[in-house]
């Protein structure tokens, strides 16, 4: 294929086109450093051969495509690697944690798609980390005419870096000094499951993350007190449960915030600073959270007339236990009664006549009474 003999090239960009096909493995030009292939037809797997001599790749990004299979094993020899966007496919399997290695990522964007299995917990190995230089060394670049270039002041003839990220449920294009101060993680709409791992708190110059549509359970970290220049956090749609993390009202650069719909309790963050400006529906789809700027006051969950069906239901166990007792007891006592009476009739011949005469006296008694007043009475209304 033509593409396998660009050796030299070092940037593609055919996106928003109609390519379709398999993508070939045999590209993988050693010095190309931009990929823009997103929204075509491109089909199939990532195969082993591609990219695979890749070590400059700085952008890759095949979204709104249908690539299927996993997210390849050559991911981890794309060292100078920065954004990674592969949204909008029907990649399956685990986040790889082969991610963790590529210590230049910056933003990572796998949502809507079929991945499954936990969030990988080493991710703060990367440049996400403060602890990490925010500025690439000349010497680590292989080239300068291209270090020129994704800063947006490179050569007319080059192309300045340009990628589509969503934050703030808004999808913003980066390009130049922007671009190099945003970080960011997105695998939303994906079947992840586990616990949220508190290492991701750690990612202090992460701008925008986004976990919602998932199946994530446990608590919300507290560590993502330390996110200081967040400005987008979106939990929502998850079973997420337990208190929000009262820490999070430091979060000053916060602009939209979402925990909707997930079993979340307790009273939401106090409503100061930016969580002052969240409406209800940052908060709805948790029966159980309380206060500002939901309707339910904390007061009414915690005093007993807000709990009926706890209150009823004990009382309703309690009343079935007193219940229970009073059957066990009663028939209990009727059988012994009744075998104590056995017992003196069977013992006693005197007390054994006196019994019989009483019953026959009993019969004989209810069978006038009927005849008296039960027969005539209906003689009667026979006549009318």
């Amino acid at each position: 294929m033509e593409f396998c003999q660009l050796g030299s090239l070092q940037i593609l960009d055919i996106s928003e086109n109609n390519i379709s096909g398999n993508f070939p493995s045999c590209f993988s030009p050693m010095q190309i450093r931009q990929v823009h292939l997103s929204k075509n037809m491109l089909q199939g797997q990532l195969q082993d051969g591609a990219f695979y001599n890749s070590s400059s790749l700085v952008t890759l990004d095949l979204s709104y495509n249908h690539l299927n299979g996993t997210i390849p094993g050559w991911i981890d020899r794309l060292s100078q690697l920065s954004y990674l966007i592969l949204a909008n496919n029907d990649f399956e399997g685990e986040v790889p944690v082969k991610l963790c290695q590529l210590n230049q990522l910056r933003l990572i964007d796998l949502s809507h798609n079929n991945l499954y299995g936990e969030i990988p917990s080493c991710l703060e190995n990367t440049t996400l980390h403060e602890d990490h230089n925010d500025v690439v060394t000349l010497s680590s670049r292989p080239s300068l005419s291209f270090e020129l270039l994704i800063n947006g002041i490179g050569p007319s003839m080059g192309k300045e870096e340009d990628i589509r990220f969503t934050t703030k449920k808004i999808s913003y294009s980066y390009k130049g000094k922007p671009l190099n101060g945003m970080f960011g993680i997105d695998l939303s709409c994906n079947k992840l499951t586990g616990q949220i791992p508190f290492q991701i708190g750690y990612l202090k110059r992460i701008r925008a993350l986004n976990f919602s549509h998932n199946n994530l359970t446990g608590i919300i970290p507290i560590t993502f007190g330390n996110l200081e220049q967040i400005e987008s956090l979106d939990l929502s749609y998850n079973d997420l449960y337990g208190k929000i993390p009262p820490q999070l009202v430091k979060l000053n650069m916060l602009a939209v915030f979402s925990v909707a719909y997930n079993n979340l309790s307790g009273k939401t963050p106090e409503w100061i600073a930016q969580f002052a400006t969240f409406n209800e529906s940052s908060y709805e789809g948790n029966p159980f959270l309380c206060g500002l700027p939901l309707f339910q006051t904390c007061s009414q969950i915690g005093s007993p007339s807000s709990m009926p069906n706890a209150s009823t239901s004990s009382e309703e166990d309690n009343n079935l236990i007193d219940i229970d007792s009073f059957y066990i007891t009663f028939i209990a006592s009727y059988t012994v009664v009744l075998l104590g009476i056995a017992a003196v009739l069977y013992v006693n011949p005197y007390w054994r006549r006196r019994w019989f005469y009483v019953v026959e006296m009993w019969m004989t008694s209810c069978y006038y009474f009927v005849v008296d007043h039960l027969v005539p009475r209906r003689l009667l209304h026979g006549y009318m």
